[in-house]
């Protein structure tokens, strides 16, 4: 017999489809031991203002396809910087007495790598915890894959394949942004799926020049149009496109619009630009993500019943294993220059600008 658990229940950090599919799983499968499960609005906001809500068969009722969160989501709060006014305060405390007076037994934080490191620190605090990878940016360096990438990654391919005929139709150069401030993932991925001519990603500084040289070639072989690929949080490697602005507005210029001025005035051909931005994180999640965030919320679930706190769920060789918390944030999984899916890139014809 499993001793009565409550389990409170959050998710954190920017939303991503595959969220209630973890949400639905943690429940259904703690039902299965006669254990309640409380969701706490807002992320860790909920604790600190004891905003919760008991997950009934009811609420959770046809949500696995249904994108985002039914427990809302921030990220801009963390209890240990709580910002009032012009002051900042530690309200940690607060959120330790409230989950003990909630009479929670454990508590499930679906996140990134800022909402498990929150998680850790509650967890150096006495709350155990549990954490579940969550980030479109698939960054978290633990787990082969984190949910709600797969989605964003179909989501932005999506984008790239409608881009293709009305560039090809107009004889022009579509520049693309998609989401990836530090990693290029997304733009790695989408940008091979989607049949790109040049990606830029944070890894690999770009030239520019070189970038525009890529277009060219293009249309030397009279396929007259190209897609650019561009990660949020590419690097230029040089100073080049401040030419275009001059330094002091370029640092106020987005960096997709930089680049596609740069291509238009280098190379002479028409050229938009075009910004995918939170269109990534929402829709329903594709079957991957559902399959992966319900394998994830249910084995969460299971850590909890053989008294194995501090840990996260992820996924290694195709299993879901746990690992140490502290060991999964304790850096970035960022891209590799030299990894296969770079140089397939690479085979395929594809510039880096590098």
């Amino acid at each position: 017999m499993v001793d009565k658990k409550r389990i409170g229940i959050l998710t954190g950090g920017g939303d991503c489809p595959g969220l209630n599919a973890v949400i639905r799983a943690a429940v259904k499968t703690a039902r299965g031991y006669g254990w309640e499960v409380i969701g706490i609005r807002n992320g860790f906001d909920g604790l600190r203002r004891v905003d919760t809500m008991r997950l009934s068969r009811s609420k959770i009722k046809g949500i696995l396809p249904i994108g985002g969160t039914i427990l809302g989501s921030t990220n801009q709060m963390d209890p240990f910087a709580v910002r009032l006014g012009g002051d900042v305060e530690d309200q940690s405390d607060l959120v330790v007495e409230n989950f003990h007076s909630e009479g929670l037994d454990a508590l499930i934080t679906v996140g990134g790598d800022g909402t498990q490191t929150i998680a850790w620190k509650f967890a150096q605090k006495g709350i155990p915890v549990i954490g579940v990878p969550k980030t479109i940016d698939n960054d978290v360096s633990a787990t082969e894959v984190t949910f709600g990438f797969d989605t964003a990654v179909e989501t932005a391919t999506d984008a790239i394949d409608k881009l293709h005929p009305t560039a090809e139709s107009h004889q022009r150069v579509m520049v693309v942004e998609v989401m990836g401030r530090t990693v290029g993932w997304i733009a790695l991925h989408a940008g091979i799926a989607g049949g790109a001519d040049a990606i830029l990603i944070p890894e690999i500084p770009f030239d520019i020049d070189k970038v525009c040289e890529a277009v060219e070639r293009r249309y030397e072989i009279e396929r007259n149009f190209a897609i650019v690929v561009v990660a949020e949080g590419a690097k230029p490697a040089n100073d080049k496109l401040d030419e275009i602005h001059g330094e002091k507005t370029a640092m106020q210029t987005p960096l997709t619009a930089r680049i596609t001025k740069y291509i238009a005035e280098k190379t002479g051909h028409s050229v938009r630009g075009m910004v995918l931005g939170h269109l990534q994180r929402g829709g329903s999640p594709t079957t991957y993500d559902r399959v992966l965030g319900s394998r994830y919320g249910a084995a969460a679930v299971r850590l909890i019943r053989d008294g194995e706190f501090n840990r996260m769920v992820a996924l290694r060789g195709g299993q879901i294993v746990s690992v140490d918390l502290h060991d999964a944030i304790e850096q970035l999984k960022t891209v590799d220059p030299a990894c296969d899916t770079v140089q397939t890139a690479r085979d395929l014809g594809i510039s880096f600008g590098d």
